[in-house]
């Protein structure tokens, strides 16, 4: 067992200038030999660990870990001496007192003129609390979201019992009822999700929201909507207008279009352009089509959706073999973060 004190325990270099810089940073800093050796730490690691001065050199670092993290924290050290990848992190670290708390491990190699690591430097740095203000907020952003889908369901049951005392607002409730159904498998995709609640299509993304949306449209398991492209990441923002102007296309290609017969289809072509995606939707194999004199509800809702709320624009051919819709979408108002430039 080593007597030395933190500050002078053993270390990469004999400059009193690395001993100052290193013991005056707010985290733990330590260094290995080029095999991994670890033969140094600052006084911050033997402040948080408690730990007597060389106590933790070669191997004795792995020890002060969480016994669920030692093997996978092991198996990335090696991986990193192995390839000289960049070693980065989060495990549990036995504390003084004996508290297991979460930090944040990384290292970088060192190398010489011919190329070869001299030696690796790396850091671990205190993320507890924010990693528990992180998990609350998980906590209450799925309560949320799970009373949101809840106030889906009551609409569409008030709905429902409107549609009971006045028969004569059925058809106009189930629309109604529909689209409010949409809404909710479409927040039900992008809200957080734990993991026995997650859907099985890739979460975030748009083909999984469209096959999502789209999956009662199918006859007798065989599906007559292909998407097919780009496949852009979403959010619970631009997903309430997506989800409404697909609604409203698969609906009337249902009832007038490709979908109202056996053997109609509808391919969905998403096209990545420049700061954005452009998505064709194409029906074919249904009755011939042509323009409505005056356009309805469900195409002013399209419009409001795609042009005013998602900033697109959206543009309608009504061939006579179906219909052709293309719209643009900018890729930034599909998902917030990107607007702000983050990763």
């Amino acid at each position: 067992m080593s007597s030395l004190s933190p500050i002078e325990a053993a270390s990469p270099t004999q400059d009193d200038g690395f001993h100052v810089l290193a013991n005056t940073m707010p985290q733990m800093v330590w260094s290995t030999l080029p095999d991994g050796y670890h033969d140094y730490y600052n006084a911050r690691w033997y402040e948080f660990t408690g730990m007597p001065a060389g106590s933790t050199d070669g191997e004795g670092w792995n020890g002060m870990f969480h016994p669920e993290d030692q093997e996978r924290a092991r198996e990335l050290w090696q991986h990193s001496l192995d390839t000289g990848d960049p070693y980065d992190i989060e495990y549990r670290l036995r504390s003084a007192d004996g508290e297991y708390r979460w930090v944040l491990g990384r290292a970088l190699p060192m190398r010489g003129p011919d190329g070869r690591i001299t030696r690796w430097f790396g850091t671990c740095t205190d993320i507890h609390d924010h990693k528990l203000a992180l998990e609350q907020r998980e906590i209450i952003s799925h309560e949320l979201s799970h009373r949101i889908k809840n106030i889906f369901s009551v609409i569409g049951g008030l709905v429902g019992m409107v549609a009971q005392a006045r028969p004569e607002l059925q058809p106009v409730a189930d629309e109604l009822r529909e689209r409010i159904l949409s809404l909710g498998r479409a927040h039900d995709f992008v809200r957080p999700h734990s993991a026995a609640s997650a859907p099985a299509q890739p979460q975030g993304h748009l083909h999984g929201m469209l096959e999502q949306l789209l999956a009662p449209y199918g006859i007798a398991g065989r599906s007559r909507i292909k998407v097919r492209g780009d496949d852009p990441e979403i959010d619970d923002r631009s997903a309430t207008p997506l989800a409404l102007v697909f609604h409203e296309l698969a609906t009337n290609a249902a009832k007038y279009g490709a979908l109202s017969t056996l053997h109609g289809t509808v391919d969905i072509d998403l096209q990545p352009i420049v700061d954005g995606v452009r998505v064709v939707w194409t029906e074919r194999g249904g009755p011939t089509v042509a323009a409505p004199l005056v356009d309805g509800f469900g195409a002013r809702l399209m419009t409001l959706s795609v042009v005013r709320q998602l900033g697109g624009t959206l543009d309608r051919d009504w061939r006579p073999e179906g219909l052709v819709v293309t719209l643009t979408i900018p890729r930034a108002a599909m998902r917030r973060r990107l607007q702000r430039g983050t990763a």
